[in-house]
């Protein structure tokens, strides 16, 4: 009787190397997702290739040279190719880098007319020393745990806040009232109070499109929305001869191609400005350097890492790794000439596509890194139809205040001025500064301190600091 042989069972095979090494599959994400999630976070920020130059281009230095629109624009993508990709391998997060909005306008307009744009560069250098070794020391990421749960959570809040409002602004839904200053209303809907032309039309369409995409969990529904919104933009661009795009007109490029200028890299004087601007001014411009940088940072870091699922009993997963690279970012952004590069908000909008590793980072620094040679492709989208995403997260980021202790008083103040004062102001670090000092002082005035902690305690105080050094520094003359 002839007996059957059987094969032995083979075993499962395992994840791919690219899967095993990012942890792809083990947080709960695809391949697919991760480069979807790249492309749209890069499709949301892109825009920084072309606005950074304008900002660093509108002010001159102290011996009035300007810097040219090539060459920024070359090291704007530099730096946030190489920084973006190396948070994906180093740090394995869905957090892209770039020149950070806010801290850029510091270095050339309160910067550089003090000092030559190298001796600025330098101190952007020394920034990201600053913010290195207190990562590598572990210091920053001791700060970071220190902070209670509830003002994390106010953060992530605040911030949703703030980049639904930055969405807003960006595509012209919201404006400025251009008499603020007599005015009991600082902002208003549209032009005059109204919406008007084509740009907002546009702007409609992509953000109700993509609430629908997005709450039918459409895969790809933030880059659909984007791209949809953004052959719109071009078709009635082209028809119509619109106006009011602002700073991006969606045009078919003449040409693809452009030719990156270095002309920037590595042009630095790291104690120059010391000289130039004084020691005491160019230490105060340091110091707004780090504490901006260090807290900004902090807060996106904190809020897009809750948003993907990254956070674990309070926690940022690789947090140390990912401290560590946004400090390599300050210290690049100095070295190339493009201002520090920090961890840019529009990460959530990748986020919201389904990213959870630092693959997606590597897809965006790619992409970046591409935009070296492709300038006027990435010209293209305008803010009308990348705002929406925008928006729509802002939206998705509000759900973490049922996280927060409302019956607290302890915590609802400080959480309430935490989450007011991020778009009220414009700035993560303002909103984080005010929403610490007040849970302190709230502490203090129970005679309670013990349950803050020294080194609580001692950001207070260097809040406070914050407020007061240009009121200070006013008043010494």
């Amino acid at each position: 009787m002839t007996q059957l042989r059987t094969q032995p069972a083979q075993p499962a095979p395992g994840p791919r190397p690219l899967d095993r090494f990012f942890k792809v599959t083990a947080r709960g994400s695809t391949i697919g997702r991760e480069v979807r999630g790249g492309i749209t976070t890069f499709v949301a920020m892109c825009y920084i290739v072309l606005l950074n130059p304008l900002i660093l281009g509108a002010s001159a230095d102290i011996t009035g040279a300007r810097l040219t629109t090539e060459q920024v624009t070359t090291a704007t993508a530099l730096a946030a190719g190489v920084v973006t990709i190396l948070m994906g391998v180093v740090g394995n997060a869905p957090l892209a880098l770039a020149a950070g909005l806010g801290v850029n306008g510091i270095v050339a307009f309160q910067m550089a007319p003090e000092m030559t744009w190298a001796q600025a560069f330098g101190l952007v250098v020394l920034e990201g020393v600053c913010i290195v070794l207190m990562a590598v020391s572990g210091i920053r990421e001791r700060i970071i745990n220190a902070i209670p749960m509830p003002l994390k959570t106010a953060i992530t809040v605040g911030i949703g806040l703030y980049i639904a409002l930055v969405g807003l602004v960006s595509a012209g839904f919201v404006t400025r009232t251009p008499d603020a200053a007599n005015s009991t209303v600082p902002v208003r809907m549209g032009l005059d109070g109204h919406l008007m032309g084509w740009p907002i039309v546009v702007f409609c369409v992509g953000l109700l499109l993509m609430v629908v995409l997005v709450s039918r969990r459409v895969p790809g529904a933030v880059l659909i929305s984007i791209a949809v919104a953004t052959v719109l933009a071009v078709v009635v661009n082209e028809v119509f001869d619109v106006r009011g795009w602002g700073l991006v007109e969606p045009t078919v490029p003449e040409n693809l191609v452009a030719h990156p200028d270095f002309g920037l890299l590595g042009r630095v004087d790291l104690f120059g400005g010391f000289g130039s601007a004084g020691v005491i001014a160019a230490t105060v411009f340091l110091f707004t350097l780090v504490l901006s940088g260090f807290f900004d940072a902090m807060g996106t870091i904190t809020s897009v890492s809750q948003e993907a699922g990254l956070v674990r009993d309070g926690k940022v997963v690789g947090m140390g790794r990912i401290l560590f690279v946004d400090g390599v970012g300050a210290l690049a952004g100095g070295v190339t000439g493009s201002a520090p590069n920090t961890v840019f908000l529009e990460s959530a909008a990748g986020v919201g596509e389904g990213a959870r590793t630092g693959l997606a980072s590597v897809v965006t620094g790619g992409l970046f890194t591409a935009t070296l040679f492709l300038t006027p492709i990435a010209a293209v989208v305008p803010a009308q139809a990348a705002a929406p995403a925008l928006v729509v997260i802002g939206g998705m980021m509000m759900a973490q205040c049922a996280r927060v202790p409302w019956n607290d008083l302890d915590f609802a103040i400080p959480v309430f001025l935490t989450v007011a004062l991020i778009p009220f102001t414009y700035s993560i670090t303002n909103g984080i500064g005010a929403g610490l000092v007040s849970y302190v002082v709230i502490k203090l005035g129970k005679r309670k301190l013990g349950e803050v902690g020294w080194l609580l305690g001692s950001l207070a105080v260097v809040f406070f600091a914050y407020f007061a050094v240009e009121g200070v520094t006013g008043a010494l003359g």
